[in-house]
């Protein structure tokens, strides 16, 4: 049984990536410093996911254990050793962090074998895997980025499954909705796996899936969470809500119908199809789950800023955009860490700096020119001017 090492052992690696190289017959190592999970892995070694769906899919996962990275940092070397894939879904900002140890792998797996290993960064982030790549190399020595040639290969993907806060009477169980994506750029021939779909180039389908699954996601939360609203799905019922979240992915859609030349009439049916999974009741999502590390969120690389500038350069709309990144400097759920230190530099810095510290506007910026004007509107008003 060929072998698989995932750094991540949280519900969307159980329930996504990891559960579908289990599915296609490989044994998965899931790398984490979560003791509870790890030693139920290696306890259990199987677990359920569920989808969320009318028609509920219950699928076993077999074939799985738990390193646990703090204090067995050997096996993890030793497991990169044999495997063919290593993956990672355990959030961008992790990723410096965990490079050290894969660098540490990669260099004795290349001391004893040749074998082909592809390291794939499953992130809710463009190029992810070129961000773990930059990290793992640092930490090599040029006689070991020789002997990569040929043998590791850096793949890019992109990822798109809702996988909610969970209510699992199991510990491993998961729960998640049963549309799935899973997109990998590479003209190699990959050992196969079940979900995984090839491409020779990410861009269109990582900036398609960004700026309208994450963009929608996140507009129904800050626009949500100014509304009142309690769960995504009943945010969307909101007309005014609802309104507001289809016009700002058609903003981003007009930017990825000029670059990319997707067809309007299939673009709008993609919109269509995302909104219709956010509504779904069986998700129950909460509005601040979805909003949280409005930080991260609002990076001039992430799902608001980066289509509005792109939306600029190229004389195409923004506003709505410009509408939802104010609604998500309003976003002060007390439980995020992230939502009480943007709070914390709005009241120290005001809107203007946090705009340029966070987001990368200058002060002149149209773009944040018009933040600045939704800003001082007050929660509801951000859904009706």
């Amino acid at each position: 049984m060929q072998e698989v090492v995932h750094f991540g052992a949280g519900n969307i690696g159980r329930g996504f990536i990891g559960a579908l190289f289990a599915e296609s017959g490989y044994h998965v190592s899931f790398v984490d410093i979560a003791e509870q999970i790890i030693a139920a892995l290696n306890e259990k070694q199987t677990y359920t996911v569920r989808t969320a769906a009318e028609n509920q899919e219950t699928i076993t996962i077999h074939n799985v254990s738990g390193i646990n990275s703090k204090t067995n940092p050997d096996q993890v070397i030793e497991a990169i050793g044999k495997a063919v894939y290593l993956t990672t879904a355990i959030g961008p900002k992790v990723l410096p962090f965990i490079a050290p140890l894969i660098a540490k792998g990669l260099t004795e797996r290349l001391n004893h074998t040749d074998e082909k290993i592809y390291v794939i960064a499953c992130e809710n982030q463009i190029n992810a895997t070129d961000l773990l790549e930059k990290e793992v190399l640092k930490a090599l020595d040029e006689a070991t980025i020789k002997k990569m040639d040929g043998t590791v290969y850096f793949l890019n993907s992109a990822v798109d499954r809702i996988v909610p806060l969970q209510h699992n009477e199991e510990l491993l169980d998961v729960l998640v909705e049963d549309y799935r994506e899973w997109i990998v750029a590479t003209d190699l021939d990959l050992p196969e796996v079940k979900g995984m779909q090839i491409v020779p180039d990410l861009a269109p389908y990582i900036e398609r899936k960004l700026f309208t699954v994450n963009t929608g996601h996140a507009t129904t939360a800050y626009l949500g969470y100014q509304a009142g609203k309690q769960k995504i799905h009943e945010a969307l019922r909101d007309s005014d809500i609802y309104q507001n979240v289809k016009a700002t992915i058609e903003e981003t859609g007009a930017y990825l119908i000029k670059r990319y030349g997707f067809k309007p009439e299939v673009h709008e049916q993609y919109i269509e199809k995302i909104l219709y999974r956010f509504q779904n009741p069986k998700l129950n999502d909460d509005v601040t789950r979805v909003g949280r590390s409005p930080l991260r969120k609002l990076g001039s690389e992430d799902r608001l800023v980066k289509p509005a500038r792109e939306a600029q350069k190229l004389g195409l709309p923004f506003q709505h955009l410009a509408k939802v990144m104010a609604a998500a400097l309003h976003f002060d759920y007390s439980e995020d860490a992230e939502a009480e230190s943007l709070q914390q530099q709005l009241k120290q810095k005001g809107v203007r700096a946090v705009l340029r510290d966070v987001c990368g506007f200058e002060e002149d910026d149209p773009i944040a020119k018009e933040v600045v004007h939704y800003y001082y509107y007050e929660n509801v008003n951000l859904l009706k001017k």
